[in-house]
């Protein structure tokens, strides 16, 4: 997936500036693809330039004007093409799990911190999660809203950013038990 699949996704609710853009991703897109600001409004203008999404200039009185943006017929063309492709398998690539493998040949403790770290901000990431998924809900429970909530779509990639911030969690805290308890059985030796 590209970029710019993501973005045309994130803009498919509504017209959303780079600002409000970046924002978007880090509440929700960023659970299934990390962009840095910067690389969000590259992305616009290039997505602007193909003619996948339209921008305007809102004048404002106060602030600096901004640029609004809204996918084009053309974007949700490319989204279908995009969506009609075979998905590649995810790949995990992760410094703590670098950390994990080499933790009998280093001192574990530090490992052990960085499992509390990564394990306290999975922790917190699913309670956004869940605090996402209860508004996309509104009033409804979760069956109900998946029958017959307009779009859901981003409830189900939340679920996934949700499941996977609770295994993360979860993970991080059996291994530092493991290493703790692992690190204790040879002090006593």
């Amino acid at each position: 997936m590209a970029l710019r699949h993501a973005v045309l996704a994130a803009l498919l609710d509504e017209e959303l500036s780079g600002y409000q853009l970046a924002k978007s991703f880090d509440l929700g897109v960023a659970n299934f693809w990390h962009a840095l600001p910067q690389q969000l409004y590259a992305e616009l203008a290039k997505l602007e330039a193909d003619g996948l999404v339209a921008g305007r200039e809102v004048v404002q009185d106060t602030r600096p004007n901004k640029r609004m943006f809204r996918v084009t017929d053309a974007g949700t063309a490319e989204l279908e093409q995009f969506a009609a492709k075979s998905a590649k398998p995810s790949v995990l690539r992760d410094d703590l799990a670098v950390m994990v493998q080499a933790s009998d040949l280093i001192d574990p403790g530090a490992v052990v911190d960085r499992l509390e770290e990564r394990a306290a901000f999975a922790r917190a990431k699913a309670e956004l999660f869940d605090g996402l998924l209860r508004k996309f809900r509104g009033g409804l429970d979760e069956d109900e809203f998946l029958r017959r909530g307009e779009r859901v779509g981003p409830y189900l990639t939340c679920l996934r950013g949700l499941a996977f911030e609770r295994g993360n969690q979860e993970w991080c805290e059996r291994v530092a038990a493991v290493l703790k308890e692992r690190r204790s059985a040879r002090a006593g030796d």
